[in-house]
């Protein structure tokens, strides 16, 4: 590098100096005063600021390969891929596409450009369960972030979501995100200067939405909250509950968005898959909140929809399907089965018994309100007992809560929300505590207390039969799920079971350790997960089944996880299970829809996934629920192809079957679908949940994101993802390089690869091991996928051992050559190659350009930004008069092997000549430079045309001269035999 003064203190972004013995970039934000620069070849985390009034800064040049610099035929393509993953200020229109560990599928570029249409952007993103609204969302927040037109972020969620969503923002979008939970504010707070927020506009943080809602932290948050917030799981926040603490819950969610919503610059991303839980109010609260207007507008009409489709997407996953036609992890299929069981004969006695009592008890109580309350409790132990004899006990033990009712409408809400599943519950985080059966009587007379001790003693002989079905002896559901688990293993699929109740779940899991590890058996690990555990302790607990142990030891295969439906939402848990079995079936096939998506969605690596749903063939309750829900369910959906929520009438009609059960005895509803003669609300139900499909398939053609053309746009992506370097270029490059730096690579059946980090250079071999953590597997795999298991590595661009092996490999090569041993510089910036490739002789240029981005802001303003970019141009012939050769054939030379040796002095004076005659071709690449910034500002065009963003002051200038990295000189193997000439 050489430095030269200069008569101006005026810096343009993007220009070299020399200060304080190295040399810069200037960055935007620039001013005379004070220089944000970053090194040359360094990273963001290296930025620094410079005073030029008192420090002495210079325009600097970069200076040209030294001839002695020499490497073989490989040099050229590492340090051309070393180069392009370095970048985090790509070029292209999708400014944060150079910094995120993600390659887009076309359909997740949808919602980016409905946001980039917005000048403030309110978004529902409603896709399905699965296909990655966690990225969409990301996407859209990265190039906020990116462009400048958001200054921080806030994400709001359940506190079981929140170490996922922080991991998933700095691992996919490099955004380190604070996470603001009641077990972190105390020491937030005390790093926080006295008088201050925890929370400033300009920062990112992952916040639990129940704990900033409490009026302690409300108000602060509402002052300081950024500028940017995305709402996980929004239709919680929005749930029509109307009974005691839930409803408040949900007020105080309420009123939290509301608040936030109410500022009119502020950008909100609602997410959520269950955006519409059959109930209209909720639905009209939660879109209300991007626009006021949708909180009114009729939405069967051709306007009404076509206004919410400015704010509102959502997809299938029919609709993306053909997205992953490329090999991505994605699973093809869903095998769904039922699997039925029949009760043992004691079990049956017990379940028929206890019909028996509820119908008895209901029938005799004395009132309204007793007869709702009853109702509840007896249904209660009903559900208790097809779940599992554990359950029974517990809630036969435990007071029922429908007792502090005072009104029947009361009881009956009570008793939706602890003993159904509707749809618009709370999150189901802590929805899996045993309903209790146990209600108090408050009469003092004689015979009824007589009557009393009567009924206590019959609750307690049952729960005392209850106990005695423990075991896969007479709990034929439980034996039914040992040998479906064991199938499932001896298959190679890694299941996970869901349990409605934590009793339960812990009750399944405890008999799966003892009779999936017998004597001589392949041991197997199981673990049970539920709302018992706080979310910490839930990560905790799947991280011990599914991660290495303390020795680096890998996770077993043969594994299996007992969950609750603290598990159903937001977790993903693809990477290390590939089926479900519905252990006990849920009263809303949401739930269904949700268990099984925690396995069949992006990232899965097994083609086809497996769901699998136990039901009693002889049980009337699993009877009701499959052939009123359930069945119903898919039916619709595989006939019409669309997934809709259950209609508000299910729980009437669920109700009434189950009336036509414990009061009037009748088993036909169960015994053969369809006959509901004397349940006319069932058939209505059926009716409205027909309609509901009908119409939302109807209106499906109008949504917005089926009119934008997201090919147009993904291949805008595709030209920006090959100017930052290919997969196929990412993965040959890390192979490469671990290769000649002595991590001996091996090849994987999985079609990636492991290395040895012990023999690498003592600073990669550190930064390695600091981004992988000290107990990372050895050797490390690395994984040919867009993600990899905690301790591994994926072969993208920005992951981080990846990028620490590029990092490495450029500031070798640009380093003198005296200050790294031989071995550690698998990068060169010259060479001279003898091969069959070319024809005359052909020199291959590395050239780095840089450019100022003058990008239209939404405030009407135009920023400044930094952007470059790395291309290899060729020509044969000598430098005074060059034959330039089109880009595809200057690429391709990267490929070249030398077909015979090059004397090593011959080289050194060739390459010599060369580098003297470059000025002479420097006036063609600067005017290449200028025609890749009129490309580049041209497809700056047309993704802000298919946006409708502004245009107004948009354009692209490259700063300086191009930088040449590299000069590969190729000649042609001589014809003659080998020894004869030079």
């Amino acid at each position: 590098m050489t430095a030269a003064a200069q008569p101006t203190q005026q810096y343009a972004v993007g220009s070299l100096v020399h200060a304080r013995g190295r040399e810069w970039v200037v960055l935007p934000d620039s001013t005379p005063d004070l220089l944000v620069l970053r090194p040359l070849g360094g990273a963001d985390d290296d930025i620094a600021g410079v005073l030029p009034g008192l420090e002495t800064v210079v325009h600097a040049t970069f200076a040209p390969p030294t001839p002695s610099d020499l490497g073989d035929q490989q040099a050229a393509g590492l340090l051309r891929t070393a180069l392009r993953i370095g970048f985090r200020s790509g070029a292209g229109p999708f400014r944060s596409l150079a910094s995120i560990a993600v390659d887009p599928r076309p359909y997740q570029l949808v919602p980016l450009l409905m946001a980039l249409r917005q000048d403030t952007v309110r978004l529902l993103i409603a896709d399905d369960v699965g296909i990655g609204k966690t990225v969409e969302a990301g996407l859209i927040a990265a190039e906020l972030l990116a462009q400048g037109d958001a200054r921080g972020l806030v994400v709001l969620c359940s506190p079981a979501l929140a170490e996922q969503w922080r991991a998933e923002l700095y691992g996919k979008f490099g955004v380190d995100a604070r996470l603001v939970l009641p077990s972190t504010i105390g020491r937030l707070e005390r790093e926080t200067p006295y008088g201050q927020s925890v929370f400033r506009p300009d920062g990112a943080y992952v916040v639990s939405t129940d704990f900033i809602k409490s009026p302690r932290h409300r108000e602060d948050f509402l002052r300081n909250c950024p500028d940017l917030v995305i709402v996980d799981e929004a239709h919680s926040c929005v749930s029509d509950s109307t009974v005691g603490a839930s409803a408040r819950s949900s007020q105080q969610r309420y009123a939290l968005l509301r608040a936030l919503a109410d500022r009119t610059d502020r950008h909100l991303l609602l997410v959520t898959a269950t955006p519409h839980s059959g109930k209209e109010e909720p639905f009209r609260r939660l879109i209300g909140l991007l626009d006021d207007r949708l909180a009114g507008v009729p939405l069967d009409t051709d306007a009404g929809r076509r206004l919410l489709a400015e704010f509102f997407v959502q997809r299938r996953r029919a609709d993306i399907r053909e997205d992953f036609q490329d090999g991505a992890h994605f699973p093809s299929s869903r095998d769904t089965a039922e699997t039925p069981y029949t009760l043992h004969r004691d079990y049956k006695k017990l379940l028929d018994e206890v019909l028996s009592y509820a119908r008895e008890t209901v029938r005799a109580a004395d009132g309204a309100l007793q007869q709702r309350q009853r109702w509840w409790s007896t249904l209660a132990l009903l559900r208790t007992l097809s779940s599992s004899p554990a359950a029974a006990v517990q809630s036969l033990n435990t007071r029922a809560g429908v007792e502090e009712a005072d009104t029947p409408a009361e009881a009956d809400r009570t008793g939706e929300r602890t003993v159904s599943d509707p749809a618009d519950s709370e999150t189901p985080e802590s929805a899996d505590a045993v309903p209790g059966t146990r209600l108090p009587t408050d009469t003092g007379a004689e015979a009824d207390d007589e009557a009393d001790d009567e009924e206590k003693a019959r609750l307690v002989a049952m729960a005392e039969s209850a106990k005695k079905l423990y075991g896969p002896t007479r709990d034929a559901k439980l034996k039914k799920l040992i040998s479906t688990v064991s199938d499932l293993l001896d298959k190679g699929y890694r299941p996970i079971v869901f349990c409605r109740y934590i009793a339960t779940a812990d009750y399944v899991a405890d008999h799966l350790k003892k009779v999936l590890n017998k004597k001589g058996a392949e041991p197997v690990a199981v673990a049970s997960v539920t709302g018992q555990l706080s979310p910490d302790q839930r990560v905790t607990r799947i991280a011990e089944l599914t991660g290495t142990d303390e020795d680096g030891n890998p996770a077993p295969e043969r594994r299996v996880l007992v969950a609750t439906d603290c598990l159903s939402e937001g977790v993903n848990l693809q990477e290390s299970f590939d089926s479900v079995v519905h252990y006990d079936l849920a009263w809303n096939p949401t739930r269904h829809e949700q268990r099984e998506g925690r396995v069949d969605r992006f990232g899965q690596r097994t083609d086809v996934v497996k769901a699998l749903t136990l039901y009693g063939a002889d049980n009337p309750v699993d009877g009701i629920v499959l052939n009123v829900l359930l069945r119903k369910h898919e039916r619709i959906r595989r006939v019409t192809g669309i997934s809709v929520p259950v209609p508000q009438e299910s729980e009437s009609a669920m109700q009434a079957v189950f009336e036509g059960l414990i009061l009037r005895g009748e088993r036909s509803a169960y015994e053969q679908e369809g006959l509901f003669a004397q349940e006319e609300v069932a058939e209505q139900l059926e009716i409205a949940w027909q309609s509901s499909a009908d119409r939302e398939k109807r209106y499906r053609s109008r949504y917005a994101q089926l009119t934008i053309k997201k090919e147009e746009v993904a291949a805008e992506v595709d030209e920006v993802r090959a100017a930052l370097g290919t997969g196929e270029e990412v993965r040959d490059f890390t192979r490469r390089a671990l290769g000649a730096l002595r991590g001996m690579p091996a090849a994987t059946k999985q079609g990636g690869f492991t290395a040895h980090t012990d023999a690498l250079p003592q600073g990669l071999r550190d930064t390695v091991s600091h981004a992988l953590g000290p107990r990372h597997p050895r050797p490390v795999v690395f994984h040919d996928a867009p993600s990899a298991p905690r301790g591994e590595a994926a072969l993208t661009r920005t992951d981080p051992v990846v990028s620490a092996v590029a990092r490495f490999v450029l500031d070798a090569a640009l380093d003198d050559a005296g200050k790294v041993p031989e071995w550690q510089r698998p990068a060169r910036r010259c060479g001279v190659v003898r091969t069959a490739a070319v024809e005359r002789n052909t020199t291959l240029l590395l050239v780095r350009h840089r450019f100022q981005l003058n990008l239209p802001a939404r405030d009407g303003s135009v920023r400044e930004q930094l952007a470059e970019d790395a291309r290899v141009v060729a020509y044969r012939g000598r430098p005074d008069a060059p034959e330039w050769l089109p880009e595809d054939e200057a690429v391709a030379l990267l490929e070249a092997r030398a077909t015979q040796n090059t004397d090593p002095k011959f080289a050194t004076e060739h390459i010599a000549e060369i580098l003297a005659a470059l000025p002479a071709i420097m006036p063609e690449l600067r005017d290449q430079s200028a025609e890749l910034g009129r490309t580049l500002e041209a497809s700056h065009r047309r993704v802000r045309t298919a946006s409708r963003a502004r245009l107004a002051g948009l354009k692209v200038v490259p700063q300086g001269d191009p930088d040449i990295l590299g000069v590969y000189h190729y000649r042609p193997a001589p014809t003659f035999p080998q020894g004869v000439g030079a």
